[in-house]
């Protein structure tokens, strides 16, 4: 069962002290909760999934990539988590900002007194995923009191979160490989509560994307070799998150971004027709863009203390400074003094890498042959 709309009533008290809940109580509790779209699944394990992520594993089509590829017997099976679950909660939480066109992320890189800016992709603008694991913890605690097991696990390694959705009815399965709620796009977080109460399942919605590949020719690095096959090698929206150098033939492809890559989303056209947007009080809330000089002049607890809710390899900020040099590198403002007074002093940094991506960037900026007497420590 799922459902994207409804009240939770004063009955559900009474089916807890009973210890009954039926499909819809859980579903309005998740709705009241702040929920966007809640929907109900099985809890047997994802066979199909598993087979797909070992072979894709096998093909290094996963660049590297831990995460559910970790350990996949247990991403797919929820009772690894819950022994004995018998079915899936499952929450969606809208990302989208208000926007007439669909495009989330525009480009920045002009504004602020000509200082270079770099986007952020929309569901890092900011901590979306505190609010879907608090929609999802009102649905485990009336689970609790109806007698249940109920485990919490949103952006978790614990379980392939898009099959889930798909299980419950949530949408189906784009070309990106995203999951696309019928009526309301892509642009979701999403979480489960796996319990051990047995609730009544939803259908899997049918496939919408028919013969649509504007995704797939909208990437800009061709890194969706199939429908619904995204090799990470190639995904800057991983590259931005993935350890060592930045792949050099993806470096332009990068142009001003430095977390993220929402290309294949602002494309889709399900998503250009969605009404469903992220509830932001404040534009503060949110952070579209970075400042690229403020950032690679922080040091490490500052940069820690702004960016650390991000996925940062081994919580190392030195990723942060790596993409926001190759960011800088394509942001044609060689001729702005500080920006290259910033370049100038990471060629000569204690961090290769950090000092070979600068590098690059100076190339990229016509100052590699610029005569340079700059301190080399950066903060």
């Amino acid at each position: 069962m799922v459902n994207s709309h409804g009240s939770h009533t004063a009955s559900v008290q009474q089916l807890v002290a009973q210890g009954l809940l039926s499909a819809r109580e859980v579903i309005d509790a998740g709705l009241d909760a702040g929920l966007d779209a809640v929907g109900i699944a099985s809890a047997a394990p994802f066979e199909s999934t598993k087979v797909n992520l070992l072979e894709r594993q096998a093909k290094g089509l996963h660049g590297g990539m831990a995460f559910t590829y970790r350990n996949p017997a247990r991403s797919t099976d929820p009772a690894y988590t819950v022994p004995g679950a018998r079915s899936l909660v499952v929450g969606a939480l809208s990302y989208r900002p208000s926007s007439d066109t669909g495009c989330t992320t525009p480009d920045v890189s002009h504004i602020v007194s000509n200082r270079p800016l770099a986007r952020v992709a929309a569901y890092a603008q900011r901590d979306y995923y505190a609010k879907l694991r608090s929609g999802l913890s009102h649905v485990a605690d009336l689970l609790h009191q109806a007698g249940h097991k109920a485990v919490v696990v949103a952006d978790d390694n614990a379980l392939v979160d898009r099959e889930a959705a798909r299980r419950a009815g949530l949408g189906w399965y784009g070309k990106n490989s995203n999951i696309l709620l019928s009526g309301k796009g892509s642009w979701f977080v999403l979480g489960s509560v796996i319990t051990t109460a047995p609730l009544e399942s939803a259908r899997p919605v049918s496939d919408g994307c028919g013969s649509c590949r504007r995704c797939m020719d909208g990437c800009p690095t061709g890194a969706i070799v199939s429908p619904g096959v995204v090799d990470a090698r190639r995904c800057l929206a991983w590259l931005v998150q993935a350890e060592g150098d930045f792949p050099e033939q993806y470096r332009v492809a990068l142009g001003d971004r430095i977390y993220g890559c929402d290309d294949c989303q602002e494309v889709c056209p399900p998503n250009r027709r969605a009404t469903t947007a992220a509830t932001v009080t404040t534009a503060s809330e949110t952070q579209a863009s970075v400042d690229l000089l403020e950032l690679l002049a922080m040091n490490d607890e500052e940069l820690m203390d702004s960016y650390g809710r991000w996925y940062i390899p081994r919580r190392q900020p030195r990723y942060l400074r790596r993409n926001a040099l190759v960011a800088l590198g394509n942001s044609n403002r060689g001729s702005h003094p500080e920006v290259a007074a910033t370049i100038w002093r990471y060629m000569n940094h204690d961090d290769p890498m950090l000092g070979r991506h600068a590098t690059w960037a100076a190339q990229q900026l016509g100052l590699a042959n610029q005569p340079c007497n700059i301190p080399t420590e950066v903060a």
